[in-house]
């Protein structure tokens, strides 16, 4: 109880100072053009291959056991954590906000890491340009990029096959935690748009999974890559309770516990710890917790210091964030 206490607090002050930054970077025409993105996409199957063709029978789709992703790589995630939940309490004019519309920063390019299947992916996008279902935008991929990576190239394959905006989001197999390969593709990406950083990351229940393949020392270090990625950062925490079932679902199945699991320091309310080591560690500062999902996941967004404030953010917003906040602490 201390601990949400204390995260709510954390929540409570970064909505009283909320204010978007602004970006200054260079101008730049767009460069997405077809052959690019084919190099982007091959340089990321290769990855995912080890540049080896595979076999029939390595091309067979894997079936997991129930509760048997160890890197979260579950088949139908979105079958039990459904967008909508997240999508409720994100203002759908965020991005607007927070980057006003100028040459400069259009489009604004995101980065989803561990995008799965890519259901988030495409519901995010949809609802920060506001678009129904079955609409489509011929200027959307002007207006808002999106890379998404994920360290399961079935799941990557399949988000491919299925979105519904290809000139918008642009799915790749990519193990964020190795250096040389994410240096590679993240760099091809932004070099088309003439940028050196993304406008904003979203790091949405990918956490629990670093820390647990990768231990403290792990996690310590995916955030500092992404605070160095991403002007703004947008994260939901799983809560130590997810660890412990994770875990529990492993042993159940008779496989081998994670690594780092019974060594972990970094451990408690995972919300405060992350607020933590992105505000007083990597430079970055909290801008607004946007609540909690029914599942008892904080939806974070940070900023880094050096971003420019140049247009505030609307009073409703605000007051908006704070009715939210005391609706939560009233009920608990």
């Amino acid at each position: 109880m201390g601990g949400r206490l204390y995260t709510q607090s954390l929540c409570r002050s970064a909505q009283a100072r909320w204010s978007p930054g602004g970006l200054k970077v260079q101008d730049f025409r767009f460069r997405g053009d077809s052959e690019a993105r084919l190099r982007l996409m091959a340089a990321s199957t290769e990855q995912a291959t080890g540049g080896v063709e595979k076999t029939a029978a390595e091309e067979k789709p894997r079936v997991l056991e129930p509760g048997a992703a160890p890197f979260g790589n579950f088949p139908h995630y979105s079958r039990f954590h459904p967008p909508e939940q997240r999508l409720r309490l994100l203002p759908p004019e965020l991005l607007r906000r927070l980057f006003p519309q100028s040459p400069e920063t259009r489009p604004i390019l995101g980065l989803d890491v561990g995008c799965n299947s890519g259901d988030l992916s495409v519901a995010l996008y949809k609802h920060f340009l506001s678009l129904h279902d079955g609409e489509t935008c011929l200027d959307a991929s002007r207006e808002l990029h999106l890379l998404c990576c994920d360290i399961d190239p079935v799941l990557v394959e399949r988000a491919e096959k299925e979105c519904p905006f290809p000139d918008g989001l642009t799915f790749i197999t990519l193990d964020f935690m190795n250096q040389r390969t994410r240096k590679v593709l993240l760099s091809s990406f932004l070099s088309q748009f003439g940028r050196s950083v993304f406008d904003i990351g979203f790091c949405m229940s990918i956490t629990m999974w670093i820390h647990l393949n990768h231990g403290d020392q792990g996690l310590w270090e995916f955030l500092a890559h992404l605070s160095s990625l991403c002007r703004y950062l947008l994260v939901e925490p799983q809560p130590w309770k997810c660890y412990r079932a994770a875990a529990r679902r492993l042993r159940k199945l008779g496989l081998h516990d994670f690594d780092h699991f019974r060594s972990l320091a970094i451990r408690g309310d995972m919300a405060s710890q992350i607020v933590q080591i992105l505000t007083q560690d990597h430079g970055m500062e909290l801008v607004c917790c946007f609540g909690n999902t029914k599942w008892d996941r904080s939806l974070l967004l940070f900023r880094t210091k050096q971003a420019t404030e140049t247009h505030p953010i609307p009073e409703s917003l605000i007051e908006e964030g704070k009715e939210r906040n005391r609706i939560r602490f009233w009920r608990e």
